[in-house]
């Protein structure tokens, strides 16, 4: 029986997160980078958002399958109820249903915290990941036409949304993930992420 975990991200997982980016990165427009990153830089963004917010990893039997982690929506202080997400898993381990547990992780912990709004930014066309991220409770927000230029083409993205609270008051300031990350809530989140996984089921999930 396999061993499947969800787990925090730390520094030590960069080279295997980088495993599974690389590809996404050198042969897709699921990424708007033209080159991979370097270690350096991939643990320097480790360090800067994981002091706010969660990164996950998900392992099975020891090895990275995926991961996910949610960034800063815009950095001005009106913002800051609102985050965007991402997920990526290696092209080993697809159609498992590890993209939706660590959204489901993601969602949980994040309302946790207090943020209101999630974004994505899908890179046009990608029916297949609209289709996910509709699944998982996302709408249409927008689209930013002709604003991503790679592989020799212009190329629209198109936003997409999720509310995970009502908008009925005055936010509270959120708390970061390092006040929650140890606590017994925090590990039922992952633990219960983590029973979503069926690896002997094809499940349909996002491709990046």
């Amino acid at each position: 029986m396999e061993q499947i975990k969800i787990r925090p991200a730390t520094l030590s997982d960069a080279t295997k997160m980088l495993d599974i980016y690389g590809p996404y990165v050198k042969h897709t427009t699921v990424s708007s980078e033209y080159e991979v990153p370097t270690i350096e830089e991939f643990c320097r963004r480790i360090t800067t958002y994981t002091e706010k917010l969660p990164w996950l990893v998900c392992e099975i039997d020891g090895k990275m399958a995926g991961y996910g982690y949610a960034a800063p929506h815009r950095t001005r202080a009106a913002y800051q109820w609102s985050v965007e997400t991402s997920i990526y898993v290696s092209q080993e381990f697809h159609r498992h249903g590890i993209a939706s547990a660590l959204y489901s992780a993601l969602f949980e912990l994040l309302h946790i915290q207090g943020y209101y709004n999630i974004y994505v930014g899908i890179t046009s066309p990608n029916e297949r990941s609209m289709k996910f991220h509709k699944s998982m409770g996302f709408v249409i927000s927008g689209a930013y036409q002709n604003s991503m230029y790679k592989f020799g083409q212009w190329r629209d993205v198109l936003w997409m949304g999720k509310e995970l609270r009502e908008h009925d008051s005055a936010p509270q300031p959120t708390i970061s993930f390092k006040e929650i990350e140890n606590t017994p809530i925090c590990q039922r989140v992952l633990l219960s992420a983590a029973d979503k996984i069926h690896l002997h089921e094809k499940v349909e999930i996002n491709n990046g």
